[in-house]
């Protein structure tokens, strides 16, 4: 959720041509809350994809980082994330994410033990490839592609509920533009993926150990210079017989406190996980950035 602010009447757009307003807004380095947030894989973008973004508050000229804690309270279930990535030169950002799912009571059901945890490594790779998401021509988007290399932690589990294998890789690209006259961000990403659940159920199942490509976007709005909302939708593989799985969307609101920190809000629907139908809860997630 990355945006800049309104200076008087003007739109935000003007304000490249004022040096000093512009020197403002940049503090420094990106325009404000133009690195995105951390999405539960840890790259940057939006909670549940990502953009063309680059970790960090550094431009092209500097390296940057961020961290996050992530957290979702479902309806049977409670999801962790830590991440940090580092942005280098506004061009390549490498991610590291610990994801901790908790069973709660369904793990006991599920014949697991109570609270039992499903945990996943990611470790994350993006290259802005063309474009920029703020300047340079009207229509024409920053463009990145990526790689996440995911590794479940609950080896045998997953292959007790079916999963081919417990490590794989997502690759995606990402174009995404900023349109600063409307105050509207728009994101469309495209994965070629057979991980389950992202990953915390293994990859590949019995219905199908094949590779398929999924469609992800996002649209925000600017509320004020600090403030956006907006929403994301996320297709997903469905491999496992014994495991439905659905899409995820989710409405979000972006707030940043001050030009490090940025706190995010959302509501969620993951649909059906691991047996269990209507996972919807609530986000929430701290972000520092630098």
């Amino acid at each position: 959720m990355i945006w800049v602010r309104r200076i008087g009447l003007a739109t935000l757009g003007m304000a490249i041509a004022v040096p000093a307003a512009a020197e403002e807004l940049r503090g420094g380095g990106k325009l404000l809350l133009t690195n995105g947030i951390s999405t539960v894989e840890g790259t940057s973008g939006g909670g549940l994809t990502p953009w063309a973004t680059i970790a960090g508050n550094a431009t092209k000229d500097g390296i940057g980082a961020q961290a996050a804690i992530t957290g979702a309270e479902l309806a049977d279930y409670d999801f962790r994330v830590y991440s940090a990535a580092i942005g280098a030169f506004d061009r390549v950002e490498l991610g590291y994410a610990r994801q901790v799912f908790d069973t709660n009571r369904i793990g006991g059901a599920l014949g697991l033990g109570n609270d039992y945890k499903l945990e996943q490594d990611i470790w994350s790779a993006k290259l802005r490839v063309a474009g920029d998401m703020v300047y340079g021509t009207p229509l024409m988007p920053a463009i990145a592609v990526g790689a996440q290399y995911k590794k479940s932690l609950n080896a045998d589990v997953v292959r007790l509920l079916g999963a081919r294998e417990t490590e794989g890789v997502d690759l995606y690209v990402s174009a995404t533009k900023l349109f600063l006259s409307h105050s509207v961000l728009v994101n469309a990403t495209a994965r070629w993926t057979k991980a389950n659940q992202n990953g915390l159920l293994g990859f590949g199942g019995d219905t199908s150990n094949q590779r398929d490509v999924h469609f992800e976007g996002s649209i925000a709005y600017q509320l004020s210079r600090r403030f956006v909302i907006g929403g994301e939708y996320r297709s997903k593989p469905d491999k496992l017989g014994i495991a439905r799985e659905d899409d995820w969307f989710d409405a979000f609101a972006a707030y940043a406190l001050n030009r490090h920190v940025t706190a995010t809000i959302a509501y969620t629907d993951l649909g059906s996980i691991a047996t269990v139908d209507g996972q919807r809860g609530v986000l929430f997630q701290l972000q520092a950035g630098f």
